[in-house]
């Protein structure tokens, strides 16, 4: 016996009506019908009786359905304690760089809105380097790039991480303005041949994806700089040393980005990245980092919902 079948049985029984039920409950009515009566069958009892007016509970479905009350408003009672509990302990979540500038504020103060008494422990690196952090047990959680990273998660040595994918960014080509320069608003990948690129090395989740989208594509690129560091890398762009390729995020601690930088949409649909938010196995985690997973995943969708995370789109399945 399930609480969603002493749920479906009370709405049934509170609204007379096998359809009308179904449709508050936005269920199939068939469906409906068929928990109605796997429940009758565990029971070995006849708890509706039909009528030309709809249904009504029989004298055992009238005993059943106010103790089913009850038993429901016991669990409502519980969820709303536990909701409640005031949790504690700590928790360390890693974020490369670009996801940090989006992310990471607005998911401090949803933790402190949320869990006051939780001490979080922020990471900012290069999602290589929080890949071999999360194998070590130093961080709970982390928010990466490479799928190929899930699979290197389960060579000889490492653990078995839950993988879950956020959203996917698209890639711009960002470059330092310039007055006798005019880009046009998206390029193919396949037009970047001759441009001059400053890029993280191959260990990065972003590196990853871009050399697989410029074989793709066809294309050696020019890669004149080789940076791991984002404000360095970025710093170098600003200073017109080169272009680089990276998500909208990258413009993130810049305020006056749309007077500093041309930005140019890749229009290759392959040419994106997708965030994924890793852990180690559920049975490795305390209560604390579950629940740091969930407001993760609900400030993700709420700043990708609202615009604050331009150029990204929710992704809702897990690799």
């Amino acid at each position: 016996m399930e609480l969603r079948q002493l749920r479906y049985f009370v709405r049934v029984v509170e609204l007379g009506s096998m359809g009308r039920a179904a449709i508050d409950l936005d269920l199939v009515q068939s469906a409906l019908s068929q928990q109605i009566s796997r429940l009758e069958s565990e029971l070995s009892t006849r708890l509706l009786q039909r009528t030309p007016r709809g249904v009504v509970a029989t004298e055992a479905g009238a005993a059943f359905f106010r103790e089913a009350q009850l038993t429901l408003r016991h669990a409502a009672q519980a969820v709303r304690a536990a909701q409640q509990a005031r949790l504690s302990g700590s928790v360390s979540v890693g974020l490369a760089p670009t996801t940090a500038a989006m992310l990471g504020l607005p998911l401090m103060q949803a933790m402190q809105a949320r869990y006051p008494d939780v001490r979080l422990h922020m990471v900012e690196s290069m999602s290589g380097h929080l890949a071999s952090l999360l194998n070590a047990r130093e961080l709970d959680l982390a928010v990466l790039f490479d799928a190929r990273l899930q699979s290197q998660s389960e060579g000889a040595g490492s653990r078995l991480w839950q993988v879950q994918s956020l959203l996917s960014e698209d890639l711009f080509l960002i470059g330092a303005r310039q007055p006798d320069r005019v880009w046009p608003p998206s390029l193919p990948l396949a037009a970047l041949a001759d441009e001059p690129l400053i890029l993280p090395t191959g260990p990065h989740g972003l590196r990853s994806t871009l050399d697989a989208a410029f074989a793709r594509a066809g294309v050696v690129p020019r890669i004149v700089l080789e940076v791991d560091s984002l404000a360095m890398l970025m710093a170098a762009v600003d200073a017109g040393l080169g272009t680089t390729l990276q998500p909208r995020a990258a413009l993130g601690r810049f305020p006056d980005a749309q007077e500093r930088f041309d930005v140019v949409r890749i229009e290759d649909p392959q040419a994106s990245r997708v965030n994924l938010l890793c852990s180690l196995s559920e049975d490795e985690l305390s209560p604390v980092a579950l629940a740091a997973r969930v407001v993760i995943r609900d400030t993700v969708r709420e700043l990708v919902n609202l615009g604050r995370w331009p150029g990204t789109h929710l992704t809702h399945h897990e690799p």
